[in-house]
């Protein structure tokens, strides 16, 4: 089922399976407001479909994205300096997006294809399952060529994914990783052929799909947690999750399922 809503994406939701696909092919899916506004709608529109069990975002054409469109107008109060201009886009743009994508109940697949420039690394990376092409790459353009920070979490997902020393390298020398060394580093889940991407993302889909949804929430929160977390305060989490889940029917049918040396029928509730 496509909806047809949107200028500057494609979504549809088949089997379970909602599919947004960043569609500014002729700027490598540069974000503009445009794009920003489309994309936190239909997360939004998503989060509340009962017929979205998974999500795979990618991006249409050559590339994945190219991080921000500078080209784009944006329209800003006036008297803004350049820096205020640039926070400006941030707040009232980029960041809600990021934490729109970050504070997505429903697993998130990333299909990295080709390129994922700038603020598309961080778009990527709050995905849950990030998969890459062989020939996508990941390169942070914002110090070494725009003499900025890396923005739209790039900060807080690259070290976190692949420590302080790369972190740095990648941020400061703002050289191509490609999707293989990614895959190596622990940046992404996998890089596979190109010709292989739709299939694997697709059927790793089918397979969350499938599975109990509110479940896999929970463990998205619980393994954000456990980055500030003495062991104790996260130990105590899990028990408040565990007590929450135990009452929910995908446990029953779980444990019967296990018992009965059957498949599981999860209905995420």
């Amino acid at each position: 089922m496509a909806i047809e809503n949107y200028e500057t994406i494609l979504l549809s939701i088949e089997d379970g399976i909602a599919r947004l696909t960043f569609n500014r092919p002729d700027t490598l899916n540069a974000w503009n407001p445009q794009m920003i506004e489309d994309t936190r709608n239909a997360l939004n529109y998503l989060m509340n479909e009962p017929k979205a069990r998974a999500l795979i975002i990618t991006g249409a054409g050559r590339g994945f994205s190219a991080g921000a469109d500078l080209a784009a107008r944006v329209e800003v109060p006036e008297g803004l300096s350049r820096g205020g201009t640039v926070a400006h886009s941030m707040d009232v743009g980029f960041n809600p997006l990021i934490r729109d994508f970050y504070n997505f109940t429903k697993p998130i697949i990333a299909a990295v294809n080709g390129i994922a420039a700038g603020g598309g690394v961080g778009i990527a990376l709050a995905a849950d399952i990030v998969v890459a092409g062989r020939s996508a790459s990941f390169v942070q353009v914002f110090g070494p060529r725009l003499g900025l920070v890396p923005d739209v979490g790039c900060t807080y997902f690259l070290p976190r994914l692949v420590g302080r020393a790369r972190a740095r390298g990648l941020a400061m020398l703002g050289d191509k990783l490609p999707a293989e060394k990614a895959a190596e580093w622990g940046l992404i889940w996998e890089c596979v052929d190109d010709d292989a991407l739709e299939g694997t993302v697709t059927e790793i889909a089918q397979r969350l799909a499938k599975g109990p949804t509110q479940a896999f929430g929970f463990i998205k929160k619980v393994l954000d947690a456990s980055e500030r977390n003495s062991l104790s305060d996260q130990v105590t989490l899990e028990r408040d999750y565990q007590k929450q889940l135990g009452d929910s029917d995908d446990f029953a049918e779980g444990v019967s399922a296990f018992l009965e040396k059957r498949e599981p029928k999860f209905k995420g509730r």
